[in-house]
C-alpha cells in the first residue's frame, strides 16, 4: 500500500526523551506533507524498572517491542536509540532511515562543575552502563561507581537532590535566626540576598522536582549522553564537563535516531525523508565493528566514527568490566568501503584481545544474573 494518503503511524516509547526523538522523525515526515501519528509502545525494558540496563537478560530490551507490532502490521514504522538496537535485526525489518546525529559523545555532570580528573578519592558516580563504568574506573580508579536507573530527568533529579535539599535548609535556618535573637554573621546575610521565595523562584523546574525528591544514593557525578540531555532540554540548566569522544569513547550509534520499517514503499517514503547519508556512514562503522567483536550491553565496548571528506576515522576502546584491562584502537576507513573496512578493523581488534575482554565480560554477567 502506498505511503501516499494515508496515516504513518510510527510506534515510540513512551517516556519524553523517545517521545522528543520521534517527534524529529514526524517533523522530518511531515516535510514531505505527510501525516504522522506516534503511537506509545511498553516495552520489555519499561516494564522492568527496578533492574540495571545490562541485567535486563537480553539486548533489544527497548526495541523488540516495538518492532514486532511493525512486523504483525499493525504500525508503519517504529523509532528507537540506536545505540539500544541489537545488531541482529529480523529479517523482515530494514532501517529505513537514520536522521542527523546529535552529538555522539558522554557528559559528567556534577552539581559545582567538577571535571572528572577533579573528583577526589571515593567520590561516587552514577551510570547505568558497564561501558561508562569500566571508562570511568580505567581513568579514575580511586572513584566508585554507582547504579542508576531512570529517565534523563530522575537521573539529573537523584544527582542534584541533595546539595539543594541542603542548600535549602540553609537557607531556611539563616531566615530562623534573621528572625530570632540572633542575626547571623555578616556572611550568611552576603550570601542569602535573596529571600527562600526568590531563590526558589529561580530554579528550573529538574531543581525545584529534585528538592521533593527522596535521596537513597548521594552522587558527586554521573555519566550520561549530552544528546539525551540536550533532547530533553536540561543540559543548559546543569554544569557538565564533555569527555572527548576519541578517549572516552561513546557507545556505537549513540546519539543517533533509526527508523525501522518492513522493506517495502514506507521504508522508502521514511528513507527519502529521513534519511542523512554521513550519520549512516558513521553507524554502519560503529555498528559492523560491534556486530563483529559479538558486543552488546553486556560488554564495555565504546566505538565512535567521524565522516570527513573519504576518510571515516574510527576509535574503539573495549575494557574488562572493572577498567583495569583494555584495547584501543584507532584508524582511518576509507568512506567507499567503510564496511568492510571496518570489519577488518574490528579482526584487528579481536586479534589484539578485544574478543577475549567482550567474551569475559559477557560470561561475568551471566553469572551475575544467575546469583541473583
Amino acid at each position: 500500500m502506498s505511503a501516499r494518503g494515508r496515516t504513518l503511524r510510527l510506534a515510540t516509547r513512551g517516556s519524553d526523551l523517545a517521545l522528543r526523538q520521534a517527534a524529529i522523525v514526524r517533523d522530518l515526515l511531515s516535510t514531505r506533507r505527510l501525516d504522522v501519528e506516534l503511537v506509545e509502545v511498553e516495552t520489555t525494558g519499561d516494564q522492568i524498572r527496578d533492574e540495571l540496563i545490562h541485567r535486563l537478560g537480553t539486548t533489544g530490551a527497548f526495541v523488540r517491542s516495538l518492532d514486532q507490532r511493525v512486523i504483525d502490521g499493525e504500525l508503519d514504522a517504529a523509532v528507537h536509540s540506536m545505540k539500544d538496537m541489537p545488531t541482529d535485526q529480523p529479517p523482515e525489518l530494514v532501517v529505513a532511515g537514520v536522521p542527523e546525529r546529535a552529538a555522539a559523545g558522554d557528559v559528567l555532570v556534577t552539581p559545582d562543575g567538577t571535571d572528572l580528573a577533579d573528583l577526589p578519592p571515593g567520590a561516587v558516580v552514577g551510570t547505568s552502563s558497564l561501558r561508562r563504568r569500566a571508562q570511568l574506573l580505567a581513568d579514575q580508579p580511586a572513584i566508585e561507581t554507582e547504579g542508576l536507573r531512570g529517565n534523563v530527568d530522575t537521573r539529573v533529579e537523584k544527582l542534584l537532590a541533595p546539595s539543594l535539599q541542603r542548600e535549602h535548609e540553609r537557607r531556611v535556618e539563616a531566615a530562623e535566626e534573621d528572625n530570632g535573637e540572633d542575626a547571623g554573621d555578616e556572611a550568611d546575610a552576603a550570601a542569602f540576598e535573596q529571600s527562600i521565595e526568590e531563590w526558589f523562584d529561580g530554579l528550573a523546574e529538574v531543581e525545584r522536582r529534585a528538592l521533593e525528591r527522596e535521596v537513597e544514593t548521594e552522587y558527586d557525578a554521573i555519566c550520561l549522553a549530552e544528546a539525551g540531555l540536550a533532547r530533553s532540554g536540561l543540559l543548559h540548566h546543569l554544569e557538565s564537563q564533555r569527555l572527548v569522544p576519541a578517549e572516552f569513547v561513546p557507545a556505537p550509534g549513540q546519539g543517533a535516531i533509526a527508523v525501522t520499517a518492513l522493506d517495502d514503499e514506507v521504508a522508502e517514503t521514511v528513507h527519502s525523508a529521513v534519511d542523512h547519508p554521513p550519520t549512516r556512514v558513521e553507524t554502519t562503522v560503529e555498528r559492523t565493528v560491534l556486530s563483529e567483536l559479538g558486543g552488546g550491553c553486556v560488554a564495555p565496548l565504546g566505538v565512535h566514527a567521524r565522516l570527513q571528506g573519504e576518510v571515516v576515522t574510527v576509535a574503539a576502546r573495549v575494557l574488562s568490566q572493572d577498567g583495569t584491562e583494555a584495547v584501543t584502537g584507532e584508524r582511518e576507513l576509507p568512506a567507499e568501503r567503510h564496511a568492510a573496512a571496518a570489519v577488518e578493523f574490528a579482526a584487528d581488534l579481536a586479534a589484539d584481545g578485544a574478543k577475549r575482554l567482550v567474551q569475559e565480560a559477557a560470561r561475568g554477567g551471566a553469572d551475575e544474573a544467575k546469583r541473583e
